[in-house]
């Protein structure tokens, strides 16, 4: 059994794989309030160590691997950037909030460890706080790994998003705004350069940027790499008991590589003064290129255990 673990150092936390680095979870960036500070994984690898991610790109430096990242929450921002005003554009506003990390739930989990059923876990708490420093939610957060082949290892992402702010707070997209096809916002992962151009996979299929939009369990984006021409592919899986599932994707190709399942793509989320939303992703990061069925096996693989490695939550 490989001997998977995550464990603290400095301002992160790292999964390793071995003597192999496989993530690192930055919990407390220095960031700018432009960007909306949120922790973020990158860089992120496969077990070959393929790095997977891109952080700070010029084109859009908000974009930090994969990030937990919702652009419309209410009237702020914690997407990054200027925010889509309907009838106006993208504007910079005064709006851009920040995720900030709290603490870990279990007293001794910012030390890490490894587990004997092979899983690495972790649970954070974190405040949602506004540019004008209003707490608009209290988060619990999971994060969660484990290999599930010779050539494949499992991201788990669950969160538990509590209102404290004491009015109805509605989660929605530039879309939802009145910018068309574009209903970004949840967990975004942005790929590396080289993999502009590569492809997205999805059930039965495989394309490019006319698969934005779709509704599927799952995507996938597979695409080669500079310096070694080697392949390797990225899954993201939805879970069944999330919102709108199966969720629209917002993906791209031919501008940048990106996925992202998301739940608010064309309809807005209200969570009134109290309640909590929670949702669960699987992330897999595999070796090696894959077409929409190699995809779909991996996918049926994450989606298999993603509940037993994210645990309770």
């Amino acid at each position: 059994m490989t001997d998977l673990r995550i464990s603290r150092a400095d301002d992160r936390l790292v999964i390793r794989a071995g003597d192999a680095v496989l993530a690192e979870y930055v919990v407390a960036p220095d960031h700018p309030t432009f960007e909306s500070p949120r922790p973020y994984l990158d860089p992120i690898r496969t077990l070959g160590g393929e790095t997977v991610s891109l952080y700070r790109p010029h084109d859009h430096v908000w974009h930090k691997g994969i990030a937990w990242s919702l652009p419309v929450v209410g009237d702020e921002n914690f997407w990054g950037g200027p925010t889509f005003v309907r009838g106006e554009g993208y504007v910079q506003l005064p709006n851009n909030g920040a995720q900030r990390h709290v603490g870990f739930e279990v007293p001794d989990a910012a030390g890490g460890g490894s587990a004997a059923d092979g899983v690495a876990r972790i649970r954070e708490r974190l405040d949602w706080v506004t540019q004008g420093g209003e707490t608009v939610f209290a988060e619990e957060r999971t994060l969660a790994a484990s290999v599930l082949a010779e050539d494949a290892w499992l991201l788990g992402f669950a969160t538990r998003m509590r209102n404290v702010a004491g009015r109805v707070i509605p989660i929605g997209s530039p879309t939802t705004r009145g910018r068309e096809n574009a209903g970004y916002g949840g967990l975004f992962w942005r790929g590396p350069r080289s993999f502009t151009g590569g492809r997205v996979l999805a059930p039965g299929h495989a394309g490019g940027d006319e698969l934005r939009g779709t509704r599927a369990p799952w995507m996938g984006f597979t695409g080669r790499h500079d310096g070694t021409g080697s392949a390797s592919t990225v899954v993201m899986v939805d879970d069944p008991a999330n919102l709108q599932h199966p969720p629209q994707w917002f993906a791209r190709s031919e501008e940048f590589a990106c996925l992202c399942p998301a739940p608010f793509f064309s309809e807005e989320h209200e969570i009134g003064p109290g309640e909590a939303m929670s949702l669960r992703y699987g992330v897999v990061i595999a070796d090696g290129a894959a077409d929409p069925e190699r995809a779909a096996r991996l996918a049926g693989a994450a989606a298999a255990v993603l509940r037993d490695l994210l645990g309770e939550s």
